[in-house]
């Protein structure tokens, strides 16, 4: 993979705890019942092996992914940089819909972190590259599958 990948310190945090929980509590629990599951006897028709192994697969690779992740990313802390208005990675927009008057609230940050419900957009969606570069009081037209949506910005916070 070239280059780093964008993610938010507030997006690295969270996948440091999910680590953390995951190779202290999660990866010793598994451990333990694989070695209680294997005492019941026969392993071909143990179910609760199996269930085990199937999920100490998936912690592992969930180890593995985090890892990934950090290893790949550049940090960016949002908070550190002056604000000046800008749309920039990490800032949290404010936005109302021209057409219908309706208020959105998005953060902008990396692929691995979005989550629409919570209001985190990727910075790769329509919507962000839409927004990155203007400013407070600017108009920024989407392309969306219904047409062009244009959206004026109310305000840009670096939180």
């Amino acid at each position: 993979m070239t280059g780093k990948v964008p993610l938010t310190a507030k997006g690295a945090e969270m996948l440091k705890v999910e680590l953390r929980e995951l190779k202290n509590v999660a990866r010793p629990k598994v451990i333990q019942a694989i070695a209680t599951a294997r005492e019941h006897g026969d392993l071909k028709e143990n179910a609760e092996y199996h269930a085990a192994r199937e999920q100490q697969s998936f912690i592992e690779g969930r180890i593995g992914t985090i890892n990934g992740i950090l290893n790949n990313a550049q940090i960016i802390d949002v908070t550190t940089i002056p604000p000046t208005g800008k749309v920039i990675f990490g800032t949290t927009v404010e936005l109302i819909e021209e057409e219908t008057g309706d208020e959105v609230t998005y953060q902008i940050v990396g692929e691995d972190e979005a989550d629409i419900k919570s209001g985190m957009i990727s910075i790769t969606s329509p919507i962000a590259r839409a927004l990155i570069g203007k400013m407070e009081g600017d108009i920024a037209e989407v392309q969306a599958p219904g047409g062009i949506k244009e959206y004026e910005i109310l305000s840009v916070k670096h939180i």
